[in-house]
């Protein structure tokens, strides 16, 4: 006789058969079949509670996007739902395959209006707005079939975040178990290999080919290395493509440097990335450019169109254009390029001091380690100025920038590579968005090391207040805790240190001690540098 087994449990088999581990989230009265069914199988998923709704999703996004790997979390319909979008937005912006699993109002009364206990009007269209997909089981034998095709269509192409939704009541319905089906990855778009050699005829005629990588190119850093060093060709990125092609190799250009070379670039060969640098950012674009594009996402080629489209995976197209191209030897421009580095890191040593600060922790973090943005002076100015050694090490927001992501994220990287050292980086306004998780990371034993710069302002907006607004301040300024005091109230050792060397010195410290660890840096309000004339630089003269 078969076992019998409930939705939420059918639904937990389905995770342990996509290979999800780890569930972040907050139960509730909704969720509690689905909830119950975790704790029985705690022997192979963890389940991590935390203090918000968007702590759990952006620990599922950290998770996720240090590791490739789906993360997943559990919340309450409704509000529960809606405090974690901002992590499904950032998911969706930085192409993360993030899980989102949560429950309804009754079936019969969905729709009704009624107004039930977490009822939103549509929460399914909700979810469909900042998600991939979003799909709802409305009975156990919908429960495999549904799983699987939510898992498969956001591992498939652009990936991206996806929700399942089903009824309270359906959760705790029963019913024999059965097989379930298992989702998996499509199969990339093939190489078209007339596009591959319009492509390298393109490229056997350029002078100053530039190479600019994104997220989508994570898992081909060795090809593109290949390819730079065949082209005799720079490579550049922005920020989800920091580490794929290490900073200190010779055809790496710091984005600032890469912005010298660009006034001379003629064909832009873009890999995994929307080109916001070049084409948002920057904002001007060298006579005659011509523009090559590999992107898995056929819609890239019609939202920028390129003079050539490779519809396809990075790593096997960046290998056919290899195999395309003949071999010949280039004179070697590394030299050139270590100059234009070295020019760029001597414009931007002004940006104080934050980028003595992130000096510090670069040297005092593993070349393996893992460094968590967040929007904040340290941030941005990190986006230039904080080498990076691979993929995947330099965490970031991609184009939401939402303020707060960072702490909470790096709880998630933690979780995702206990043996790798985590350092976040915040200011007082971002880690007060998550504060309270600094209760979650000592009931898990979660080992981050986060620094919060506080400069008592949310510092983008001061400045711009005192600059465009001739010092019209409104919500600006902040009025702070005692960082130190308040981390040890939660039971983490924390210190505050005054200079970069002190800080150095503080992270090795904090990484020895293998516990959480806060350490807070005072800076005087208004007095960083600003980062942004490096990053939105103004327009070449013709």
């Amino acid at each position: 006789m078969s076992r019998k087994e409930t939705t939420g449990q059918a639904m937990t088999r389905s995770l342990i058969g996509h290979r999800i581990d780890t569930v972040f989230g907050i139960p509730g009265a909704h969720m509690y079949d689905f909830n119950d069914a975790l704790y029985g199988a705690s022997d192979k998923v963890r389940f991590i509670h935390t203090r918000h709704e968007q702590g759990a999703g952006y620990m599922a996004y950290g998770y996720a996007k240090s590791t490739g790997r789906i993360g997943a979390y559990t919340v309450v319909p409704g509000p529960g739902v809606l405090n974690s979008g901002a992590a499904l937005c950032t998911a969706y912006g930085a192409n993360s395959p993030v899980l989102c699993i949560t429950g309804n109002i009754m079936s019969h009364l969905i729709g009704q209006g009624r107004g039930q206990l977490h009822e939103l009007q549509d929460q399914l269209a909700t979810m469909r707005g900042i998600t991939k997909t979003a799909e709802r089981i409305n009975h156990l034998s919908e429960a495999g079939p549904v799983m699987a095709d939510v898992v498969s269509k956001m591992l498939s192409g652009r990936q991206g975040p996806g929700a399942v939704e089903a009824p309270w009541d359906v959760f705790g319905q029963s019913g024999p178990e059965i097989e379930l089906p298992i989702g998996s990855r499509a199969p990339h778009p093939a190489v078209n290999h007339d596009q591959v050699a319009a492509a390298a005829a393109l490229i056997s005629g350029a002078k100053n080919p530039m190479i600019m990588v994104g997220g989508g190119a994570v898992d081909a850093g060795a090809e593109i290395a290949a390819l730079a060093k065949l082209l005799q060709s720079p490579v550049t990125s922005h920020r989800s493509g920091k580490g794929i092609v290490a900073d200190d190799h010779p055809n790496s250009l710091n984005f600032v440097a890469a912005y010298e070379y660009w006034k001379n670039t003629d064909v832009l060969i873009g890999i995994g990335s929307r080109l916001e640098l070049q084409f948002m950012r920057w904002k001007w674009l060298p006579k005659g450019l011509k523009v090559i594009r590999i992107d898995i996402d056929p819609t890239e080629m019609v939202r920028l169109k390129p003079n050539v489209g490779i519809v396809a995976d990075a790593k096997a197209a960046t290998q056919a254009l290899l195999d395309t191209l003949a071999e010949s030897p280039s004179k070697d421009r590394t030299r050139e390029f270590a100059d234009l580095n070295k020019g760029a890191k001597s414009r931007f040593s002004e940006v104080q001091p934050q980028l003595a600060y992130l000096h510090a922790i670069r040297q005092a973090l593993p070349r393996d380690g893992f460094f968590v943005e967040e929007v904040s002076q340290v941030g941005f100015t990190a986006r230039f100025a904080f080498p990076v050694y691979g993929p995947r090490q330099y965490v970031t927001c991609g184009y939401q920038d939402n303020l707060g992501f960072g702490f909470n994220t790096a709880l998630g990287v933690k979780v995702a590579n206990p043996d790798k050292a985590v350092v976040s980086v915040s200011g007082d306004g971002g880690f007060m968005f998550g504060v309270q998780e600094l209760a979650t990371a000592v009931q898990h034993k979660i080992n981050v090391v986060a620094i919060v710069f506080n400069n008592s302002a949310y510092g983008n907006v001061l400045r711009d207040q005192k600059q465009a607004y001739q010092g019209r301040y409104l919500g600006s300024d902040l009025t702070n805790p005692d960082f130190v005091a308040l981390a040890e109230s939660f039971g983490i050792r924390a210190f505050k240190v005054t200079s970069p060397g002190e800080l150095k010195a503080t992270i090795e410290k904090a990484l020895s001690l293998d516990e959480p660890v806060l350490i807070e840096v005072p800076i005087e309000k208004g007095s960083e540098a600003s980062p942004w004339p490096f990053i939105h630089p103004a327009p070449h003269a013709d």
